[in-house]
């Protein structure tokens, strides 16, 4: 009987679950349209109407930030807990602290209501209609944000803001009034936010094995130079934070930010040289023994991005909604709206709210669907978010924090994969070399030459070349060694085992359609506002 009502109890218990998710997920919803009535309730010549839409408008704020808190996490939190640095509770309740308090704290006294001048102001003579595509913008945006994260798809939230304008616009007041410009380096980014993003990943991961892990001595290559790789993760994460966690509360320029993470980073070091020393002689000279020495900087760097996360993304909830509040206290449209505390606090609190609910099903993508993490693996991926993300907006590339970490799990992926495959051959060629000797004695050889050092596996890879060629010469060995076909089998196994092809089909997918996808269900959105609103 057990095998039987197994199924059952725990679809019920799942079931039971997802309910306690909706209906807490409805309540925090009612309780910001609450909140808003209590707010604004009082206000000289606010119509019952205004307030209506208004307490409407800070319920769908909620619901934006909240999509955005179970979506974005992944960001910061899913290669750390697919390494294993941190449980998935414990990133979710990380994450859920940190983001509110950057919103709170450095989510900006101003919040600008249109991202990067997407249309033009000047066309809403009348703040009413400007009000119904802020609405509908909003509710565009996140619907589609909740549509993705059921899919398992870590989207862009600023593209999706951004096209849910862009559409609402177009409904409202034609094509022209779309800054198309700005649509194109979105479209841009696309592409290079990920490959940008998965090249730096890459390079960092294999300057990390080159300096660590492809050294004979594990262990004492670990002591000397793990105090340097957190050194340097300490320096990019305080840049970052500066730059774009803390910029709105203290203006500081990127020479400022740099020197100030450099500074950080000396007091890092001089700090963990001795006790990471210390440790890695006390755990095992091995990868095991190496990733255990990355584990507290990675949940301070996603403690660190996770601030810097909510201090900038919540402007995707509270911007729309401050546009809202403004135009319809004052009546006028304005490019830049004051954002009232409780406004901060509604973007704050559905960014952990969304979270709790429902953004472990994204980290599960980001740290565990795509490809294998450990925490060597995860630290790249950290580093890569940061310095992409500094260099670009130094050089004024659009790029999407989304699409960067993303593009890292993929560029760590890809990179195992071409290391593996490459490993894959280099033991053709060896076993190649040895053929015809007992099964100990070619063992024993491939053991000592994973185990040496790069320049000592060129000089055994070279010498098991010659030895090869010299046998094929003799005719002991057949031409090739191994054949075309066994060397794709190789290539097509490694490929499927390392980077999941249908899991990074589906993510840019997702990150193609987001623009347009919002712009049609904004402009779909507007044109239902309209109509119950002058019906």
């Amino acid at each position: 009987m057990t095998p039987i009502l197994t199924p059952v109890t725990r679809s019920g218990r799942e079931h039971l679950e997802q309910s306690l998710r909706l209906a807490a997920a409805v309540a925090a919803l009612v309780a910001a349209g609450l909140v808003a009535a209590l707010m604004v309730r009082g206000t000289p010549g606010l119509s019952p109407q205004a307030l209506w839409f208004l307490v409407i408008a800070a319920a769908v704020g909620g619901y934006m930030a909240m999509n955005i808190g179970a979506n974005d996490v992944a960001n910061n939190m899913g290669a750390p807990v697919g390494a294993g640095a941190i449980s998935l509770g414990g990133a979710v309740m990380l994450a859920a602290l940190f983001e509110a308090l950057g919103a709170i704290i450095a989510g900006a006294e101003v919040v600008g209501t249109i991202k990067g001048g997407i249309i033009d102001m000047k066309a809403f003579a009348q703040a009413e209609r400007f009000t119904w595509l802020m609405l509908a913008a909003l509710l565009a945006g996140a619907l589609w944000l909740n549509l993705a994260t059921v899919l398992g798809a870590p989207v862009s939230t600023t593209h999706s803001i951004i096209g849910a304008v862009a559409g609402a616009g177009i409904a409202a007041g034609g094509w022209g009034i779309v800054n198309w410009g700005t649509i194109g380096s979105i479209v841009a980014s696309w592409v290079v936010s990920p490959l940008f993003g998965g090249a730096v990943a890459a390079g960092v991961l294999y300057v990390s094995k080159r300096l660590i892990t492809y050294q004979a001595d594990m262990g004492a290559a670990a002591a000397r130079r793990v105090p340097l790789l957190i050194a340097a993760m300490a320096w990019t994460s305080a840049t970052y934070l500066l730059l774009k966690g803390l910029n709105n509360v203290m203006k500081i320029s990127f020479g400022q930010a740099l020197l100030a993470g450099l500074a950080v980073a000396v007091v890092v070091f001089a700090a963990l040289r001795g006790p990471v020393a210390r440790l890695a002689a006390q755990l095992p000279s091995s990868k095991d023994g190496v990733n255990q020495l990355f584990t507290w900087p990675l949940v301070f760097a996603a403690a660190l991005l996770s601030f810097a996360h909510g201090a900038n993304d919540v402007a995707n909830a509270i911007g729309p909604l401050a546009a809202i509040y403004e135009a319809v206290l004052s009546g006028v449209v304005v490019a830049k709206a004051a954002t009232p505390m409780w406004i901060m606090v509604l973007g704050a609190l559905g960014l952990s709210i969304g979270l709790a609910l429902y953004g472990g099903k994204l980290i599960i993508t980001v740290g565990k669907e795509i490809t294998e993490l450990d925490r060597m693996r995860a630290y790249a991926i950290a580093m890569a978010a940061t310095i992409t993300v500094i260099i670009a907006s130094q050089l004024g590339m659009p790029v999407s924090t989304t699409h960067v970490s993303i593009g890292a799990v993929f560029g760590v992926g890809f990179l195992r994969e071409l290391l593996k495959v490459n490993y894959a051959k280099m033991e053709a060629v060896v076993r190649a070399a040895h053929q015809g000797e007992d099964r100990e004695i070619v063992e024993a050889y491939l053991q000592r030459f994973e185990a040496a050092p790069v320049h000592e596996k060129k000089r055994m890879l070279a010498e098991m070349k010659k030895r090869a060629k010299e046998m094929e010469r003799r005719g002991e060995l057949a031409p090739g060694w191994f054949s075309k076909k066994e060397r794709k089998a190789f290539k097509k196994a490694y490929k499927q085992e390392v980077v999941k092809r249908s899991v990074v089909m589906r993510i840019i997918a997702a990150w193609i359609v987001t623009v347009p996808a919002t712009a049609v269900l904004a402009a779909v959105c507007f044109r239902v506002v309209e109509w119950l609103l002058t019906a």
